[in-house]
């Protein structure tokens, strides 16, 4: 089951799974900032208005908007 990163929680670890179709304008841009399939991440904090959102992968911290984190796929680990 994919899930997205807003159903997630502070604390949370996963791992990414893919990219939705929908988002190819940010696909390559994700790639770019290490956002590749089978990376473990753990989500940081959100933002009061929960946008952005920070995670944390591969040692250092990632903050991204809404409509980057919607284009990532997604499993709990």
């Amino acid at each position: 089951m994919s899930l997205n990163l807003k159903q997630l929680a502070v604390g949370d670890l996963a791992k990414i799974t893919g990219f939705d179709k929908a988002g190819k304008a940010y696909r390559k841009k994700l790639l770019a900032m290490g956002l590749t399939p089978g990376t473990p991440f753990s989500v940081t904090r959100f933002a009061p208005m929960g946008d952005p959102v920070e995670i944390k992968l591969r040692g250092f911290s990632l903050t991204l908007r809404k409509d980057e984190a919607a284009v990532l796929l997604l499993e709990r680990m």
